[in-house]
Order: C-alpha cells, then sequence, then structure tokens
C-alpha cells in the first residue's frame, strides 16, 4: 500500500468521524453541553410535520393602520377644538383615508387651522367653503406619516407578536418578516392551536369609555333594524354599524356590544350598550396585568396595574364620574361596564366578564405586552397534531429503510463485489447527507424524507454508469485494473454533466420553492453534492484499496441480455405520433389547471383542507349526510381506507382565512351516529387565495428557470441542439404525467409541482447520460451517418438505463406503498415519470437531434 493511498485513507477516516460527531447530537439528545457547543452545531430539526405544530403567515393590515391613526388624531382633534367652544360634526366620507369635519361657521376656520399646525403635525388639512353652505375640513395623513406606519407597523407587530408567544410558552419558535407586509410564525410542538390563533389575532386595543345615558332608546330595536335594511351584518366593524345609525343617536355617543355569557347554559350573549365616544384612557397607560381568582363565584379575573401617569388619570376621572358605569373595551368589545363607587386611588383596575384561566390568562399577556399597531390577518395557517407527527416519521423511516433494503440487495446480487462498495458509497452518502442538514441546521419536513429516499435511488445512478463502462472495457479484453481505471475515466464526464443538470433543477427548488418544497430541494441538493464525493473519490479508493490488499482477478456482473442491437430511429415516427397525443392530453391538463377547473389543492385555489381521524370505523354515507343536513353541500369528503381517517377539503377563494374546523368539528362530535366515533383533529391547512397566487407565480417561476439553467449548460458542454432537445423532452415529460394526472383525477398541490420538478431533473439526467455517449461516438466515427450513431449509443446504454431506472423505481415504490396518504401521490406522479422518462430518453430526446443539420462535435 503506498503512501498516496494511505493519506487518502486517512482523510477518508477524518471525514467520517467529522460526520459521526456532528450528527450524534441530532439523534441522541443526552450529548454533552460542552459537545454541543465546542465539536457540533445544534443539530437537525425536525419538521412541524413530522412533530407536530403550527404554520401562520400574517398579513399585517397597514392600510388598517393608517385609517387607525387618521381616526385617533381626528377624534383627539374634534375633542380639542369642543374644548375650545368650536363644535365640529363629522359627516360621510366617500373615501376611507379621508375624515370630513363641519364646522357651524367661517369665523373659525383660522384658528382650527392653527390648533391643526401646532397640535397635530401628522395631518394634512384641505378647507372648503361654499357660498351658501358650512365650511368643511377634509383631513388626510401626510405621506410621511403613512411611510413612517409602513416601516414600522410591520417591526412593531413583529416585536409585539414575539413577546405574546415567548410568554405563551412555546420551545424553539420561528417568528420572521416575509416581504413588506408579512410575518411567518412557526410553533412547533403547541398544544392548544385554537388557543394560540387568538393570542396571536387578537389586536388588544384597550380603551377606557363611560357608558351614556340611553333613556328613551332601544338599542335592540335600532340595531336589528339596521342589520335588516343590510347596511350593517354581525362580524363586521362597530364603526360601520354606528355611521349607519348617524343621526339616531345622541351627540358624541355609539353603540358597542358587551359580551356576556349565561353561567347556566353556557350561552355567550352580546348586549348593546350605548358608550360616549371620548377615550378616558387607553392601554399604553397599563404597566402590568395578571390573572386572579375572586368575586362572588371565585372566578377568573384579570388585575389591571397602571403606571404613575395612568394611576393619576384613573384616581381623576373616576372621582368626576362616581355613580356612573365605565365601560372596559377591549378590540371595540365591552368586557366589563362597572359602576363607579368612588374615586380608586393606587391606580388597579380589574376586568371581569366570566373568563376560564385560561382566558384570563392569555388577556394579561396581550395586555401585558402591548396592543398591536394595526390589525394582522391570518392569510395562512397549517397546523399538524403531535399524533400524525409520530405517524408520519414512522411511515417515513419505514419506507426509506424498505426502499434502500431494496436497492442494496439489488446491488449486491447484480454487482458482486462491486456492488458492496457501491452499497457502503450509498450509506456514505447518507450519512453526509445527514452531516451537512446538521450543519445548515436544516429543518427535515416529510418532503425532506422524501427528497432523501429519491436521493438514495439516484446516488445508484453514479455507481451503474461505472459498472457499466468497467463492463464494456472488461469485454474488450483489458486487465482488471485497466477497466477500472478506465471505467472511472470515461464515466467521469458523464456522472458530472448528469448530476449538474439535476443540480441545477434542484436549486431552482430552493430559490423559487416555498416551505415543504425547499426542504426537498436542500435534501436533493446535499444528495447529488455527496453522491460525486462518494462515487468518484470513495468508490475508487476503495477498488484501490482493495486491489492493493487482494487484487480483484475477475469482474463478475449479472446481465439482463447481451448489447442488443435494435434500431430506435426506425419507429420514430410511431413514438412522435404517441407523444403528441400524450402532450396534447397534457396540454389540456394544463389550459384546465390555469382556468381552475381540475382537481385544483388548497395549496393554489385557497381554501380550507382538515384531516380528521376517528376512534373506529365510519362509513362515508353517514358522514356526507351530516355535512348535507348542516347546509355544507359542496365539501369534497375523501376517506383514507384502512386508517380510519378522514380528510375535508372547503375551496374558497378569500384572502382572510376563517378557522373553519370549529364548525365541521361540531358537525362530527354532535351528529348522530357520528359523536361515539370520536373524530380528532390531526391537521389543518387553511391558506388565503394571495398566498396560492403566490405559491402557483412561484412553481412557474421554478421551472422557467431550471429549464433556462440547464438549456444554456448543455448548450456550453454539447452545443445548442443536445440543449434545445433535452429541454424538448423535458417539457414532453412534465406535459405527460400532468396530463396522466389530470385524467387520474389527482388533486394538484404543491408536493405533485415539486414531483413533476423532480422528474424534470431525472429526465434531464436520463437523457444526458445517452447524449454524451452519443457525442463520445461521434468522435469516433467522424462523419459517419448520425442516426446509426445514435442507435449505437442507445443499445450501449440500454443495460445502465434499466438498472437506474429500476433502482430508481424501487425506491420510489416503497414510498407509494408505504410512505402514507400525504406523499402518495407525489410517489405515484414520480413512479410514472421514470417510466415516462426512460421512454423519453430513449425515444424522444435523442431522436430530435436528427431534426438539426449536424455539427462536428
Amino acid at each position: 500500500m503506498n503512501t498516496l493511498l494511505k493519506v487518502k485513507l486517512a482523510f477518508l477516516a477524518s471525514v467520517l468521524l467529522l460526520a459521526i460527531i456532528t450528527i450524534v447530537p441530532s439523534f441522541y439528545p443526552q450529548t454533552p453541553t460542552w459537545w454541543k457547543t465546542y465539536m457540533a452545531p445544534e443539530g437537525l430539526r425536525l419538521g412541524l410535520d413530522l412533530q407536530g405544530g403550527m404554520h401562520l403567515i400574517l398579513k399585517v393590515n397597514l392600510k388598517k393602520a393608517e385609517e387607525n391613526a387618521l381616526e385617533f388624531a381626528a377624534g383627539d382633534l374634534k375633542d380639542t377644538l369642543a374644548e375650545q367652544s368650536i363644535s365640529a360634526v363629522r359627516t360621510s366620507s366617500p373615501s376611507s383615508d379621508t375624515i370630513i369635519f363641519t364646522l357651524p361657521n367661517s369665523g373659525a376656520l383660522e384658528q382650527v387651522k392653527t390648533i391643526i399646525a401646532e397640535d397635530f403635525p401628522d395631518i394634512s388639512p384641505r378647507i372648503e367653503t361654499k357660498e351658501g353652505s358650512f365650511p368643511r375640513i377634509f383631513l388626510t395623513l401626510k405621506q410621511e406619516k403613512k411611510d413612517y406606519i409602513k416601516t414600522h407597523a410591520v417591526e412593531q407587530s413583529l416585536e409585539i407578536l414575539r413577546n405574546r408567544i415567548d410568554q405563551f410558552g412555546v420551545a424553539e419558535p420561528v417568528i420572521i418578516r416575509q416581504g413588506d407586509d408579512e410575518i411567518v410564525i412557526q410553533l412547533p410542538g403547541v398544544k392548544d392551536p385554537k388557543r394560540a390563533l387568538k393570542l396571536l389575532g387578537d389586536t388588544a386595543q384597550l380603551e377606557f369609555k363611560l357608558v351614556a345615558e340611553s333613556a328613551g332608546l332601544n338599542l335592540k330595536q335600532l340595531v336589528d333594524q339596521v342589520r335588516a335594511s343590510g347596511k350593517w351584518k354581525d362580524g363586521e366593524s362597530i364603526l360601520k354599524l354606528n355611521r349607519a345609525l348617524q343621526g339616531r343617536l345622541p351627540e358624541n355617543t355609539s353603540i358597542h356590544f358587551e359580551k356576556n355569557i349565561d353561567k347556566k347554559t353556557g350561552r355567550e350573549m352580546m348586549t348593546p350598550l350605548l358608550l360616549e365616544n371620548k377615550t378616558l384612557m387607553t392601554g399604553e397607560m397599563i404597566k402590568d396585568a395578571q390573572v386572579r381568582i375572586g368575586g362572588t363565584f371565585n372566578e377568573p379575573y384579570v388585575s389591571l396595574d397602571m403606571t404613575g401617569r395612568g394611576g393619576k388619570v384613573f384616581a381623576t376621572l373616576t372621582e368626576k364620574n362616581v355613580g356612573r358605569r365605565m365601560a372596559i373595551v377591549l378590540d371595540e368589545i365591552v368586557r366589563s361596564a362597572p359602576v363607579i363607587r368612588e374615586r380608586i386611588l393606587g391606580g388597579s383596575a380589574q376586568i371581569s366578564g366570566s373568563f376560564t384561566h385560561e382566558e384570563a390568562a392569555d388577556l394579561a399577556i396581550v395586555l401585558r405586552v402591548g396592543a398591536l399597531p394595526a390589525p394582522v390577518d391570518i392569510i395562512q395557517n397549517m397546523t399538524v397534531g403531535a399524533s400524525l407527527g409520530q405517524d408520519s416519521i414512522t411511515k417515513g423511516i419505514y419506507s426509506g429503510l424498505f426502499g434502500s433494503i431494496l436497492v442494496l440487495g439489488f446491488m449486491m446480487i447484480y454487482y458482486r463485489t462491486s456492488g458492496l462498495i457501491a452499497n457502503s458509497a450509498l450509506i456514505l452518502n447518507i450519512l453526509l447527507l445527514f452531516t451537512g442538514l446538521a450543519i445548515l441546521n436544516a429543518t427535515l419536513t416529510l418532503p425532506g424524507i422524501a427528497g432523501i429516499v429519491l436521493s438514495i435511488g439516484m446516488a445508484v445512478d453514479a455507481n451503474v454508469l461505472i459498472f457499466e463502462r468497467m463492463r464494456e472495457e472488461y469485454a474488450l479484453g483489458k486487465s482488471v485494473r485497466s477497466s477500472i481505471d478506465a471505467g472511472f475515466g470515461k464515466a467521469f464526464l458523464t456522472i458530472v454533466d448528469s448530476q449538474v443538470t439535476t443540480l441545477i433543477t434542484a436549486m431552482a427548488l430552493f430559490m423559487f420553492g416555498t416551505g415543504p418544497i425547499k426542504g426537498f430541494a436542500i435534501t436533493l441538493s446535499l444528495g447529488i453534492i455527496f453522491n460525486l464525493f462518494a462515487a468518484l473519490f470513495y468508490s475508487r479508493l476503495m477498488f484501490d484499496t482493495v486491489n492493493a490488499i487482494r487484487p480483484i482477478k475477475k469482474l463478475n456482473f449479472l446481465q439482463f441480455s447481451k448489447r442488443p442491437n435494435l434500431d430506435y430511429l426506425k419507429i420514430k415516427n410511431i413514438t412522435y405520433t404517441l407523444s403528441a397525443v400524450l402532450v396534447t392530453i397534457g396540454l389540456i391538463a394544463f389550459i384546465q389547471i390555469a382556468r381552475g377547473k381540475a382537481n385544483m389543492g388548497v395549496d393554489f385555489s385557497g381554501g380550507s383542507l382538515l384531516q380528521y381521524k376517528a376512534s373506529q370505523e365510519f362509513k362515508m354515507g353517514e358522514v356526507r349526510k351530516a355535512f348535507a343536513d348542516n347546509g355544507m353541500r359542496n365539501v369534497n369528503l375523501q376517506e383514507v381506507e384502512n386508517e380510519h381517517r378522514l380528510i375535508v377539503k372547503i375551496k374558497k377563494s378569500e384572502k382572510v382565512v376563517g378557522n373553519l374546523s370549529e364548525t365541521v368539528g361540531n358537525i362530527l362530535s354532535k351528529t348522530e351516529h357520528l359523536a361515539d366515533k370520536h373524530f380528532v383533529l390531526e391537521s389543518q391547512s387553511e391558506i388565503g387565495s394571495s398566498v396560492s397566487a403566490v405559491l402557483r407565480n412561484k412553481a412557474i417561476q421554478a421551472i422557467i428557470i431550471s429549464l433556462a439553467g440547464v438549456i444554456i449548460y448543455l448548450a456550453m458542454r454539447f452545443d445548442i441542439r443536445f440543449g434545445l432537445a433535452a429541454a424538448i423532452a423535458t417539457f414532453h415529460d412534465v406535459l405527460v404525467v400532468l396530463g396522466i394526472c389530470w385524467l387520474m383525477n389527482v388533486e394538484i398541490t404543491l408536493l405533485i409541482v415539486t414531483a413533476l420538478l423532480t422528474l424534470a431533473g431525472y429526465s434531464l439526467n436520463d437523457s444526458v447520460v445517452v447524449f454524451d455517449r452519443i457525442r463520445e461516438n461521434m468522435r469516433k466515427t467522424g462523419a459517419r451517418d448520425l442516426t446509426s450513431t445514435i442507435n449505437d449509443s442507445i443499445n450501449q446504454v440500454l443495460s445502465r438505463t434499466v438498472v437506474t431506472s429500476l433502482t430508481s423505481a424501487l425506491t420510489l415504490l416503497a414510498l407509494f406503498l408505504m410512505g402514507g396518504s400525504v406523499i402518495h401521490d407525489f410517489s405515484f406522479a414520480l413512479l410514472t415519470g421514470i417510466v415516462v422518462g426512460t421512454y423519453s430518453s430513449i425515444f424522444i430526446a435523442s431522436p430530435l437531434l436528427t431534426l438539426w443539420k449536424p455539427q462536428k462535435a
């Protein structure tokens, strides 16, 4: 054994040692702290789909933030003018970004201008005076204030939400800004998703207002009249209700609703209450909020401690209003309205109102942290229960192990000793892949596991290319050592070309993909990179080491058949016709999908996807009847056979998602014949139309970018006709598989897009291997007939094509049969793609080269 070989073995040993040191903390939680700090990164993290949790995208309503700022400034201005004995009456405005005040006469105009200029620098006033009518002031926010809100509202919301989550007690949350006005929040292992949603979604705008006298007014009747007229409906803003009642309520008053819960029935009631418009105090004067137990029924309430200034203000206003009711208003809802018995000193107050302990605790959190500067809309909500996460891990491991065993067994039987070396290279590839994920502190998701399993199948291809080359050289009469040298040497560029084209596709997925697709792209990219090391360095090193210890006397490989001598181009017109029909179906499918007429997943259509698990078997007829009886006929219901699982899909094109799980849960838990089945919500995915549009556009971008990159690369490595032929064949494969999925009514989701993009990489890989052999043979034969060269080249690599397709199919078959319902369609699309990709590399991509004028290779 020479010195260079010993150095290489020492290097390999150090790489293995480093990989093991790095990966241990990810699989052994009791690893010492010093190990994690000095010898390894934080390690691999499990995605929400594997450990359970919530993934939310919140959109900060910047327009509403501007409206709130204008409303607050206008209300303050009106109070200031009233103190100066100037009566300003608010009149209706055609635009929400403009507030109009009417003044009694033009004599006060100059004074009003001065007050606005000195005390309200954020307001831009426009005065309108017409003869014979009252002067009017049009108030808008200055552009500087709007820019300030856009810059700071999202950052402020981010910090407030982070503080709320920290006090809520979620381990290792992820809270980041996305784009101009979105916040992405991941809450791993959260036990109560509904409670978390409310905690994050509440604006928590706290106000103290006096209850106005409503003698002679039937508030309930007034609200019913407005509701009947269609000018306002339940769930809409209080501001809209009071605009509809303008002129029918006493001046400077508005209706709010007081929330009460009947202690006997538990029924929630909303009682209208007339409040004065003037806000006496806000939540900014609250220093602390804690949950206390007390009162007649020993119920939880929230105790408020005020700041020094807040305590003084509170003492003054309670002294002036003894005997009157003070409403404590949170997000436009009156939570309590106690009577002021005496002046309250010490700066403390309490909010009571039939809270549960959790509701009181959450209210205390949001009051301590402070109000959001603007409302936040939930435009994407994906929730996975811990039980489903564990189920996904189990199925992922089993399918991965089964697929690996199939591939390892095949390689060992087919290639004998060389197969053992290839299997050890495969194991090294997987070890390095997990090490890379740990170093990047990446998050392993279910699509990520699919990417690893697929990498196993693709990693075999490099070794197969080498072994088939070795077989060819050995058949020519060369020695074993010479055959090994020639096998690695001649396969080198082919391996690089095929892996790089797939890597380009994976990079496009990473750059333009979202969420789970990025996880898939990372694992696939790392798998390809480490495969180059394992196949080209490690496998060669093992052959050299074995030969140094005990020389290999003979290359013993099995072979499906002797090299065929088929004329593939002879039937190209038939294959072109078949492909034209299949591509036409694919184009029709693409058009239908673009129109939204196909079986679109909620990723692209917007809506909700809920997954429930029952404790026992249930009948779909009873489930459908229950939904129909409750007015939900347009719901897509699907049973996962033999798993007692029910999938509920509700597709809606709404920008903001609604929490439909409560409605569906009530149907399943309160309907006769279904209640005893004990349906439990396992996962929830709610996506607004704005998010679905972004996902669709990013998927299209990824396809275009990846294909453009591949064409450029192949044009540089070969010539432009090879690049164009590969791109056309790839388009062919993607459209054919898309058409088959459409005909089979497969739901078009982000995972199907991932499968199509992966298929593009696989198809390119297959085509490039054939192209590389065609180019090599063109250099040997010179001006020989191109048709004969193509036929010979395909015949020469056919054995490799069959073996690679078979090993990839074995791993995907394991995913398809054992991976569970989540990736069932994904693996089906890829299995179909392998068949189509193998067909196109032989019968489409290569014959396309004859359409261009031959060039010197």
